[in-house]
């Protein structure tokens, strides 16, 4: 690290449809100061706008003092479109469809801003300072299993946008044809099966049909589900089974297309990694022959270790959509 990129921060911005985390950072010192706000939707975009932009001005008039400010990254759930930073029908920010947030943020803070998808930074972070970093990779693919499923891919420590900045929507790929319907009018996405969103409906659904009775009786979450998986609730750890099944299934679909040599799995499901590893691996090994080429412990990837691909839980955790924004600045500058 030179002695100019010590004396430089980021702005990172965390745009949910819960809540906004804005923090200052630098690549010698992390995280140097996080503000959590909520994301006010119902007091509509301006004022989301607003409340984003004051944190920023915040933390600008505490750091840069000490350090130069090398740049401003957001990011915000999809589907985006870029260049333009223009969302189009977030389904976690209603009313925002057609919402140009690069140029309003820019408007109100009078500088450059750089925005991207949530889960494509939250796989950028994975990549230079988690799990990628680890392996000693420069590129990946990562699924992120919360309210949804994002996904983001890397490639030589650059996002992967595509040729409107939409890539990296396998959370969207079809699993089972016939399967429910999504926010994004497709029926049986990936997101339907293995997002916490989508157990947590799955309990409920098998409950009210009494195909769960082991169940019965109580509220869950998709925490509460992978505690009475792990304690041996039968019913909880089918739930986890079905889950790992279609994430097995839209993984042996993107290691056959991709093969890169690394797939990471994160968000709040990830907690429950051990459910979901048995079928995620049984899937695999049916459905991709890559997969039964390369896996770790293949002769191919004896040989070349470098031809390997591996399939990992995420080591960043809740904080990689933030980390990723807070880097994109270094990385958009040839920093990274």
């Amino acid at each position: 690290m030179t002695v100019e990129q010590e004396q430089i921060y980021t702005i990172g911005v965390d745009l949910g449809g819960t809540n906004l985390r804005i923090a200052a950072y630098t690549q010698a010192a992390g995280l140097l100061e996080t503000i959590l706000l909520p994301t006010r939707i119902a007091a509509g975009r301006d004022a989301v706008v607003d409340d984003l932009c004051g944190a920023v001005r915040k933390l600008t008039k505490r750091f840069s003092t000490q350090y130069e400010l090398a740049g401003i990254g957001v990011g915000t759930p999809g589907p985006l479109e870029l260049p333009a930073g223009r969302l189009h029908n977030p389904p976690n920010l209603p009313g925002w469809d057609g919402f140009d947030l690069r140029s309003a943020l820019e408007k109100n803070l009078q500088r450059s801003v750089i925005v991207e998808s949530d889960a494509n930074l939250a796989a950028l972070a994975e990549c230079l300072l988690g799990t990628g970093r680890t392996m000693g990779v420069d590129s990946l693919c990562m699924l992120t299993l919360g309210t949804g499923v994002g996904n983001g891919i890397i490639l030589g420590g650059k996002i992967f946008g595509g040729a409107a900045g939409m890539a990296g929507e396998a959370g969207h790929a079809t699993i089972y044809p016939d399967g429910p319907l999504c926010p994004c009018s497709n029926h049986g996405c990936l997101e339907m099966y293995a997002s916490a969103t989508a157990v947590v409906r799955t309990a409920n659904q098998r409950i009210a049909a009494g195909t769960a009775p082991a169940l019965a009786g109580k509220t869950w979450s998709a925490r509460t589900l992978a505690e009475a998986a792990f304690a041996g609730n039968a019913d909880a750890k089918q739930i986890y089974t079905d889950a790992g099944r279609a994430l097995g299934i839209g993984l042996a679909a993107l290691v056959n297309t991709l093969q890169l040599p690394l797939y990471v799995v994160g968000g709040g499901l990830v907690q429950a990694w051990e459910l979901l590893k048995p079928p995620i691996f049984e899937e695999l090994r049916h459905r991709s022959y890559v997969w039964r080429l390369t896996e770790p412990e293949s002769p191919l990837a004896r040989q070349n270790p470098r031809g390997a691909t591996h399939v990992l839980p995420a080591e960043l955790g809740p904080d990689a959509g933030l980390l990723g924004a807070c880097i994109l600045p270094f990385t958009a500058n040839g920093q990274g």
